[in-house]
């Protein structure tokens, strides 16, 4: 068991969501990032679809109650403390031992989103195939919420096994989002259409787990924005009137009256989950064919990966290391 002693940014239990049920009006939900999700499981010794916390800029603390493995996939600022007050850095990309008494305090995230995997997934109620929080119908995760401090998450049963790590961890890609073209694009006239392929774009202030609206030019559109209202899926980029874009991510809505000019790509999704308020984005159109072979790609370059995973050596006091003096006795060449 462990227990969350502070929670201070929004953190939710996600694993690869609730697929099958939007003809009824449930969203998706689930990982933003789900190649993040399946490593951080996998370095936990986990399944790959296993319930994990998702994070988002400061990561929670959280306390062993029981032994327990638990797993960094980000670029977080962690460390671990002990009962009696000593602490020790705890590296990204692997696994970390924790003992009864001992807090991992995951600290900042410099990668905008990361994942903290306990071994054995966490254990909370299923609701329609699925553990992923979506807040807004309060289903899934702690009772239909973000974590809060004093909650306690149970754990599956765990294999034994050492701590694993991530031999080569991945960065998040840079460069110009993939996009096909919308179903209506027909609905913008071909000067917005130059422009939404030209400009930069940059991460306005409404942006949370169901979509990012975008700062920048403004898109015209042929005949209004409004449409009769129909399906929506995470990677849409709709443009209300008002003409600021709007890319729905995993906890979107499952229909909507705006008119589409663009979707994402698939392979590019996770990629939106790192984008934070004033970071910057630009587009780039590619066919299908490029779309699948994208997809492919992805694929290929995560089972690689999840296969590399393997165990890890023991936790090294890092801030022991960089002020130990290793450079003592090296003479001038000269």
């Amino acid at each position: 068991m462990i227990e969350v002693i502070e929670c201070r940014f929004p953190a939710s239990i996600q694993d690869t969501g609730r697929p099958g049920y939007r003809h009824l009006g449930v969203p998706l939900s689930g990982a933003l990032d789900a190649v993040w999700l399946a490593l951080a499981n996998t370095l936990a010794g986990n399944d790959v679809a296993a319930a994990a916390i998702e994070v988002r800029l400061l990561g929670p603390s959280l306390r062993a109650h029981d032994p327990c493995i638990v797993a960094l996939a980000g670029e977080f600022a962690a460390t671990i403390i002990d009962a009696s007050g000593q602490s020790r850095q705890a590296a990204n990309w692997r696994g970390h031992a924790l003992s009864p008494g001992e807090t991992l305090v995951a600290g900042n995230l410099r990668s905008g989103i990361g994942y903290v995997a306990i071994a054995g997934g966490i254990d909370v109620p299923s609701v329609l195939g699925s553990r992923s929080t979506y807040a807004r119908a309060g289903i899934g995760g702690m009772g239909g919420r973000n974590l809060a401090a004093g909650d306690l998450l149970m754990t599956g049963a765990a294999g034994h096994h050492a701590p694993r790590c991530l031999p080569a961890p991945p960065g998040v890609p840079h460069g110009p989002l993939r996009i096909l073209p919308g179903p209506q694009r027909s609905r913008f006239p071909d000067e917005s259409w130059s422009t939404f392929l030209d400009a930069e774009f940059r991460v306005g202030r409404e942006a949370d787990r169901m979509g990012l609206r975008l700062d920048g030019p403004t898109m015209g559109h042929v005949g209004g924005a409004d449409i009769v209202s129909e399906a929506v899926t995470p990677g849409a980029i709709q443009v209300p009137g008002d003409g600021r874009p709007i890319v729905l991510l995993a906890d979107c809505q499952t229909v909507g009256g705006y008119a589409k000019i663009a979707t994402v790509i698939g392979a590019d999704l996770p990629r939106l989950a790192h984008l934070l308020p004033g970071q910057t984005l630009r587009f780039a159109l590619v066919d299908m064919a490029a779309a699948l072979a994208a997809r492919r790609e992805q694929s290929v370059a995560l089972a690689k990966a999840l296969a590399s995973i393997g165990p890890a050596g023991p936790d090294m006091d890092l801030d022991a290391l960089y002020s130990a003096n290793l450079i003592d006795g090296v003479i001038d060449a000269d």
